[in-house]
């Protein structure tokens, strides 16, 4: 059995799910759990191990019904507890590894023992895997800490952790709709070191008609209510209480316009 399970939610997109396996270099020692929340679209498993051409297994939970990517994730980090794997790396579908992704995870984490969780900066593209922008996150704790009450400085899809921090931490909280990475990224903070990778080891696919952007307003309140049950008097948390009540109302594609002029800036 490989060290590394690699831990993605699926529902419904098929074709997202086999363009993330292919993407996983054939290198790699990484195993993948796939964890069907339920869909209406049944994955075909055939298909599933044409596509994963790296030195692992797949498996397969098939949930009866949609319970929400919350419980979808924590699914898998049961299994993976269970199987007693020593990291849980993410992907999502439709997003894909850059390079030899996990390798490259796991030997940061071997020789950094004292963090606990890593990403690695990323590059976002459309549907048609345009370029968008480019995702740069400040790489070091310290600064990752403060930062975080902006915003999430880990990209979920992009991170690898210790699966025994679980233990300490618990799962992904169920209570914070839409940003239960947010809320498990906090939990983390409090007890262990993280940082990010200078390396674009992820690209993820921005879709406006995805989860996380038909569900923005319940995102970015949950992401207010994380701030607040996390608050302390200091600037980083008040900036970000205000720049999140600024998001609220902005609508996306302004959002997206900004993000693309500091790309070209």
């Amino acid at each position: 059995m490989n060290k590394i399970l690699i831990l993605i939610p699926y529902y419904n997109n098929i074709e997202g799910l086999l363009k993330s396996l292919r993407s996983i270099d054939p290198d790699e020692e990484s195993d993948v759990l796939i964890v069907d929340d339920g869909s209406a679209i049944k994955l075909n498993e055939d298909l599933v191990y044409e596509s994963f051409k790296a030195k692992g297994k797949v498996f397969f939970k098939i949930l009866e019904k949609n319970g929400g990517i919350e419980l979808a994730l924590n699914q898998g980090l049961e299994i993976a507890q269970a199987k007693k794997y020593e990291y849980i790396a993410r992907l999502d579908c439709g997003d894909i590894c850059l390079g030899k992704r996990f390798q490259i995870q796991h030997q940061f984490l071997k020789e950094n023992p004292e963090i606990k969780i890593v990403g690695s900066n990323v590059l976002a593209v459309d549907c048609d895997d345009k370029f968008l922008y480019a995702i740069n996150l400040p790489l070091h704790h310290e600064e990752i800490e403060k930062k975080m009450y902006f915003n999430s400085m880990l990209i979920h899809p992009a991170v690898m952790f210790y699966t025994s921090i679980i233990e300490t931490i618990g799962y992904y909280p169920t209570h914070y709709k839409s940003a239960e990475d947010y809320a498990f990224f906090f939990a983390i903070l409090k007890k262990y070191k993280m940082a990010n990778i200078k390396e674009y080891l992820t690209q993820i696919e921005i879709n406006e008609k995805g989860i996380s952007l038909q569900k923005r307003q319940q995102q970015v309140k949950s992401r207010i209510q994380i701030i607040k049950d996390n608050f302390y008097f200091g600037w980083y948390p008040i900036y970000g209480l205000f720049r999140n009540y600024i998001l609220l109302i902005l609508p996306y594609n302004i959002i997206l316009a900004i993000k693309k002029m500091k790309k070209n800036a």
